[in-house]
């Protein structure tokens, strides 16, 4: 497969983007672990001296490409959410439509969508720059969970978590503070909501569905409704994003 970058395309990009494109490229061909600054180098049509120049070691590249593709499905939630939360649609619409963004985005990148949650890269370890940005998925349904909470869109749980609180305190700080009665659990189920969401997404991404279900589009807000319920929000499923 040639992953090479053209030098039509390369020619008006500054080296960090062309490096990037040519190693995004490869992931799709070879995966986060079959990366090396040598192949990018050579694909790119750039010596090896100046993608090091720009990426000394290939888990800063790794580190980069981690970075813009955590960016870049958190921007396509919150384009979502905000064309969403304009309209004036429910909470519950909020979320289908952040939701059905991410989806779009996983299936549009596939392999980004591997390299930030498939297996991990052998003898790679994400450094501290990566939280923020990875950070901005959760933030998003953060913010629609918020919303409901204040617009009085929620349930009373039927259950409350058992024992102790089960967060850290930067979990709580980042949601603004632990709810009052009803919803003193509301965030550590908003964390099962998030965590079905892309356990749901890597299933369907994989293909670990498509042998049992008829439409996984139709499955996927099926799912995304029955997540949601364990928050208490109602999300609709006959088409109707209001």
């Amino acid at each position: 497969m040639d992953v090479s970058v053209t030098s039509s395309t390369s020619g008006n990009l500054p080296p960090a983007e062309v490096i990037k494109d040519t190693a995004r490229a490869r992931l799709v061909e070879l995966g986060g672990g079959g990366l090396s600054l040598e192949a990018v180098a050579r694909d790119s049509g750039l010596s090896r001296t100046e993608v090091e120049a720009v990426f000394p070691h290939r888990d800063e590249l790794l580190t980069a490409l981690v970075i813009d593709a955590y960016n870049a499905s958190g921007e396509a939630m919150e384009r979502a959410d905000e064309v969403a939360a304009g309209s004036g649609a429910s909470a519950g619409a909020r979320l289908l439509a952040v939701t059905r963004a991410l989806r779009q985005w996983s299936f549009g990148n596939t392999a980004e969508f591997t390299l930030i949650y498939g297996s991990p890269v052998p003898g790679y370890h994400a450094p501290q720059d990566t939280v923020l940005p990875a950070s901005r998925t959760p933030g998003v349904l953060a913010g629609i969970i918020r919303a409901a909470l204040e617009g009085g869109e929620l349930a009373p749980p039927r259950r409350a978590v058992p024992g102790p609180p089960l967060l850290l305190p930067a979990a709580v700080e980042a949601f603004g503070g632990v709810p009052g009665e009803p919803f003193p659990d509301l965030i550590e189920r908003g964390i099962v909501l998030w965590s079905g969401l892309i356990g749901l997404l890597v299933f369907q991404v994989f293909s670990r569905t498509h042998d049992s279900v008829r439409d996984e589009a139709a499955f996927f807000d099926y799912a995304v409704a029955v997540a949601a319920e364990s928050i208490g929000l109602t999300v609709p499923t006959d088409g109707n994003t209001g």
